[in-house]
């Protein structure tokens, strides 16, 4: 009788351990799924990218840490086939990747854009390591479309390309030697942002506007400017960087823009009424 008893035990057990094992499973699929397509929102944008074998290698590291989208701007012509060569298995992120001949045109419809690099000028306010960025970017991809951009091998991205750009990202490294190789830059972002995916995210709910959106409110905001003299015509650069950075860390919803412009836009008309009289 006893020996039954202990049989029913074992197997209630046995039955218990085999229901757990299986909601568990079915419980990392789901976060699994989850996680790759929220990752699937990421763009990483490389512009003027110089060796084809970079954009390669660019690929595989994004295939190592579930990232898809890969946008170029400008890429070099490849007829050796360096990339396909070293994408290894993720061709098909190269072959899927979308080519642009303007960086403004491959980012108009990305909500929040990230911009590398090693230089961290006094212009360049909204800074982040790898591991912050990678927090507040799985936070905010619920949603939103984000994209990270990373310059040439040479020069990195320039102040034109920077100017479109919300937030940015530096990598801590030797000040003996500071640079890094493209595809390491991607990697080191990637992995973090494949750690910071498997964590609970702090949820950001609010739909940011588009970087095209942006881009037609800083052009408003800067003809608006010059009319009333607050900017000099001849150089209104540096002051709309400034201007740009301070909008970027507010990160703009689309109702955000329309109050926004619609402020520009009586103001133009106050300015056009007293031009006038």
């Amino acid at each position: 009788m006893l020996k039954n008893v202990g049989l029913y035990i074992i197997w209630d057990l046995y039955a218990y351990a085999i229901i757990f094992l299986y909601f568990f499973l079915i419980n990392f699929i789901i976060m699994s799924m989850r996680h790759e397509s929220l990752l699937r929102k990421v763009s990483i944008v490389l512009v003027d990218t110089k060796t084809p074998a970079n954009i390669g290698a660019t690929a595989r590291c994004m295939m190592n840490m579930g990232l898809s989208h890969l946008v170029l701007v400008r890429p070099p012509n490849d007829e050796a086939h360096e990339a396909t060569k070293l994408a290894a298995d993720a061709v098909g992120i190269l072959n899927s990747a979308e080519v642009y001949s303007s960086l403004k045109d491959a980012i108009a419809d990305q909500m929040l854009v990230f911009g590398t690099s090693r230089h961290k000028g006094k212009l360049r306010e909204n800074l982040h390591t790898p591991h912050e960025a990678a927090k507040l970017i799985i936070a905010a991809l619920c949603q939103n479309k984000i994209a990270i951009l990373f310059g040439n091998e040479v020069n990195g991205l320039d102040r034109d390309d920077l100017s479109l750009c919300h937030e940015f990202i530096t990598i801590p490294s030797s000040y003996a030697f500071p640079s890094l190789n493209l595809s390491h830059a991607v990697m080191i972002i990637a992995y973090e942002l494949f750690i910071a995916s498997k964590e609970k995210p702090i949820s950001y709910t609010r739909e940011l506007a588009r970087a095209g959106a942006i881009e037609d409110f800083y052009r408003h905001l800067q003809h608006t400017l010059e009319d009333i003299d607050f900017l000099d015509r001849s150089s209104p650069q540096r002051m709309m960087f400034s201007l740009r950075q301070l909008f970027g860390r507010s990160r703009l919803s689309r109702r955000d823009v329309s109050i926004l412009r619609g402020i520009l836009t009586a103001m133009d008309r106050i300015s056009a009424s007293a031009s006038i009289k």
